[in-house]
């Protein structure tokens, strides 16, 4: 213990003082990317983010409570098991779809077909609802079906940003990139609370099919990948 505390001191007291600091800080202009792809993807995913917050932050979790009169243990248990799933697929979606691409990387129009599947996925939740089907299997299905897309389409984002990067700017682009998701879940947590005081959860699920929708067009509009510059096999969807 007293060995370990001793070389921890001296590590620290070896590091230069200025390590983790940048040499030259960019203007708050160089921050912002000036690669129309990356511009275009960040849109995307901003959008993309959106369509799953606007649900999940507080919709959902209010009809479970309200509607099916669940605990909120069991609220909370079944969105931290959503998350921990939807993580697994991440873990697993450069596999999946590399057997759906036959190996090839990702390009635009994967990325677009998955965002408008997300949209027709979660338009399936709203429709179920009101034509009477059981309340919670057609949430909960829903929902899972939900996060399989999303995770895959996430994924795909998270090639693309690399794949769309330069060099000696992917620090840079990334974090624009990353800074467009932020901005994606604070709009959708805004619109989560606000749909659902307007119209409920319905009117927050159609938010998601729109935003989704959005991030599917959007995607159209992306330029096509140059060369494969990234391993497809290392890029998961994270957040």
């Amino acid at each position: 213990m007293k060995t370990g505390i001793a070389m921890l001191a001296f590590v620290l007291g070896a590091l230069p003082a200025s390590i983790g600091q940048a040499k030259k800080k960019p203007a708050f202009s160089g921050i912002l990317s000036n690669s129309p792809g990356i511009n275009r993807l960040s849109l995307a995913r901003l959008a993309l983010f959106a369509a799953r917050d606007v649900w999940f932050v507080v919709s959902v979790p209010i009809f479970l409570a309200s509607v099916l009169g669940w605990s909120p243990t069991r609220v909370g248990g079944f969105m931290a098991l959503w998350v921990i799933a939807y993580g697994g697929v991440q873990s697993v979606s450069p596999i999946l779809l590399a057997k759906v691409t036959g190996g090839r990387a990702p390009g635009p129009a994967l990325a677009s077909t998955l965002g408008l599947g997300l949209a027709a996925v979660t338009a399936l939740i709203p429709i179920g609802l009101q034509l009477g089907f059981h309340p919670a299997m057609t949430m909960l299905g829903g929902l899972t079906l939900f996060g399989v897309v999303f995770a895959l389409n996430s994924s795909v984002h998270s090639y693309l940003v690399l794949a769309y990067s330069e060099a000696d700017r992917v620090s840079l682009s990334v974090g624009f990139y990353y800074m467009a998701n932020a901005c994606g879940r604070l709009l959708g947590t805004l619109l989560s609370g606000v749909l659902y005081q307007r119209a409920g959860v319905t009117a927050s699920l159609w938010g998601a099919v729109m935003l989704a929708a959005a991030a599917g067009i959007g995607a159209l509009f992306l330029p096509p990948v140059r060369a494969p510059a990234v391993s497809w096999a290392g890029a998961k969807g994270d957040e």
